[in-house]
């Protein structure tokens, strides 16, 4: 009797060439340094050490990789990133299901909210969306704006950190 293996989606990942790994930790995290250094650090054992490396780069990266990152989203309310992006349009879809029954005061209350974040703050505003309703990201956002940059970076850098753990976790599914 053949045993399965124990994380084939880990196995294959660890199997890629370095810039299909690349790619598909882009997927997790916009961030080119980041995607590097976890390219870098296979092969892995389990997904465990997989999200300590994640944490242990994260905690390293620069303002202009946070930057890039946040650019690699698209804003909340919208399908695709402004910018050229590695994420799956359906993982940005999934993790923004909340605005699905969102009513056209809200959406536009958020639209207008993401113009102002975006002219206050320099990149878009980032929630981790998931399990999220319309009212409390536009909640959410309206709070945030109120915040100093350099708080709102780390807040807005905290969130990074939580969509990319979840979309690890996606990536890493058998």
């Amino acid at each position: 009797m053949e045993i399965p293996p124990l994380y084939p989606a880990l196995d294959a990942l660890n199997a890629h060439s370095h810039a299909e790994a690349v790619a598909d930790f882009r997927q997790c995290c916009g961030a080119t340094t980041w995607a590097e250094a976890m390219a870098a650090g296979r092969p892995y054992d389990g997904p465990h050490f997989v999200h300590l490396l994640a944490d242990t780069v994260l905690d390293r990266l620069a303002r202009e990789d946070w930057l890039e990152a946040f650019a690699a989203h698209p804003r909340i309310g919208k399908r695709h990133a402004d910018a050229a992006s590695d994420n799956p349009t359906e993982w940005s879809e999934q993790e923004q299901a909340g605005m699905a029954d969102a009513n056209a005061s809200v959406r536009d209350r958020l639209a207008a909210g993401n113009e102002e974040y975006f002219e206050r703050f320099g990149y878009i505003f980032l929630i981790c969306a998931t399990g999220r309703t319309a009212e409390e990201m536009l909640a959410a956002l309206e709070k945030r704006l109120q915040h100093e940059p350099d708080l709102e970076l780390g807040v807005a850098s905290a969130q990074q950190r939580l969509i990319t753990h979840l979309r690890l976790d996606k990536l890493l599914a058998p």
